[in-house]
């Protein structure tokens, strides 16, 4: 029995204890992983630094504070979230009463990404303890420093047989993906994600898929042009554009697209100066082939704006790309990085029928004024989340479920409905133990079947 092997048995049996189910067990546990990321909060910005040159306020407010919110959000709802939720009763089944519960589903396996590696390897972790649930964690490989310092201080604080943090260099995703869970939660791309789906079919096991895909962003000729281009450059540059919901392309009016792009320009320019490879505030590229990746996608471009690189620092400045179709290279796949194509429409019901042919994408943007519009795709067109006149703060509300849909990704969390995800909605009803009309019971004469009629 490898390691591994015999840490998911130990969740197992604890989880059959029930230890982890009590609520007491579940608050003590988030308190503990609150005051470990504070007592940590320093160690976190220079890990995140060290993997993708995030600055310490970037760290902060797109990582640490997330964490620290929802925990706090489950901590202040979780008395509520395990009461149970009354529903009616059919008068066939009368006298009884009808209810449901939340309840655990058992041993989660959650894999996390390199792009925001402390955020997604915690958040899903706060629904699965509020839930009640053990969990085996696995960091990407991608974005070492922050791992080690997850598995470090998760691995000396909690119990093995409650939480564990996996060891990259000893188990691979085949290794990890061969065992039997109840809850897989994957962070990532499409093609892995297409792996553990088939992975957890083996095993029946609940599959929730964080995807991503090519998020459209739509400049309306009503639309405040100065708020569209600050949260449009701040959006695809947080993070180096490192994003699964940031905007992957812009459809802009012909009527307003030069006085955008100017402003979008000067957005760009008043962040990060001059040079934004010497930006300190300004992050880098995972890696060097993520940086060859994205600068092949810029060859043959009509560059605006941006372009420039440095190999050894791994920084591709922002770039703005026009005279972009969906034809071109750029369209083909998720962009991932600070680059932002235009494509230009002077009637958005064309650019609308394109969109609805593609894979439907995690987020949407529109920026507009024009309220009969703003209806009219929020209500017609296919994504998991969106917003309207700003980019990315939906996916800050512990009120709203974030997740995708098709090619994007399935199931959600946050809040509340990270609680509900790593649960099993059980439905209960309680009978009286009152004697039954022998009606119900055979034998069926004719007579009681026009009864039934009467009464049902």
């Amino acid at each position: 029995m490898s390691e591994l092997s015999a840490i998911i048995e130990s969740q197992r049996e604890f989880f059959l204890s029930g230890k982890s189910k009590t609520k007491k067990f579940r608050k003590n546990n988030l308190l503990k992983l609150k005051e470990l990321i504070g007592l940590l909060e320093e160690n976190i910005m220079m890990a995140l630094h060290e993997d993708l040159g995030k600055s310490r306020f970037e760290s902060y407010i797109s990582e640490i504070s997330f964490v620290k919110e929802e925990i706090d959000f489950a901590l202040e709802n979780l008395d509520e979230w395990m009461k149970p939720i009354r529903s009616k009763t059919p008068i066939s089944a009368m006298p009884a009463k009808s209810y449901t519960l939340y309840e655990p589903l058992g041993v989660t396996l959650i894999m996390a990404p390199w792009n925001y590696p402390f955020m997604l390897s915690l958040d899903p972790l706060v629904g699965a303890i509020a839930a009640g649930n053990t969990a085996i964690i696995k960091c990407s490989s991608k974005s070492k420093s922050t791992g080690k310092l997850i598995r470090d201080m998760i691995n000396s604080t909690f119990s093995h047989d409650f939480i564990y943090v996996v060891d990259n260099e000893e188990v691979s995703h085949e290794e990890l993906l061969s065992f039997a869970y109840d809850h897989i939660f994957y962070t990532g791309g499409s093609r892995v994600g297409r792996k553990v789906m088939k992975a957890a079919s083996e095993n029946l096991s609940k599959v929730t898929l964080e995807l991503g895909g090519k998020s459209p962003a739509i400049i309306d000729r009503t639309a405040d042009l100065t708020n569209a281009a600050k949260s449009i450059a701040w959006s695809k540059t947080l993070n180096a554009g490192q994003t699964c919901v940031a905007p992957d392309y812009l459809l802009v009016d012909i009527n307003i697209k030069e006085d955008f792009i100017r402003k979008l320009k000067k957005a760009l320019l008043d962040f990060y100066g001059l040079d934004p490879l010497k930006s300190k505030d300004y992050p880098r590229i995972i890696n060097e082939s993520h940086l060859d990746r994205l600068l092949g996608l810029l060859e043959g471009q009509d560059i605006l704006m941006g372009g420039d690189y440095d190999r050894r620092s791994l920084k591709l400045g922002p770039t703005i790309v026009d005279g972009v179709d969906f034809d071109n290279k750029l369209m083909d796949e998720e962009i991932f990085g600070p680059i932002i194509p235009i494509i230009t429409y002077d009637n958005i019901n064309p650019i609308l029928y394109k969109i609805k042919r593609l894979p439907k994408p995690l987020a949407f943007y529109l920026f507009s004024e024009d309220k009969r519009l703003i209806e009219k795709l929020m209500y017609n067109m296919e994504f998991g989340n969106g917003c309207v006149n700003e980019t990315l703060i939906q996916i800050a509300s512990p009120y709203l479920e974030f997740g995708g849909v098709g090619e994007s990704g399935m199931g959600g969390y946050h809040g509340y409905h990270g609680f509900v995800n790593f649960s099993n909605k059980k439905s209960i009803m309680e009978a009286s133990s009152f004697p039954r009309p022998d009606i119900k019971y055979p034998p069926y004469e004719d007579g009681k079947l026009n009864i039934v009629k009467t009464i049902l």
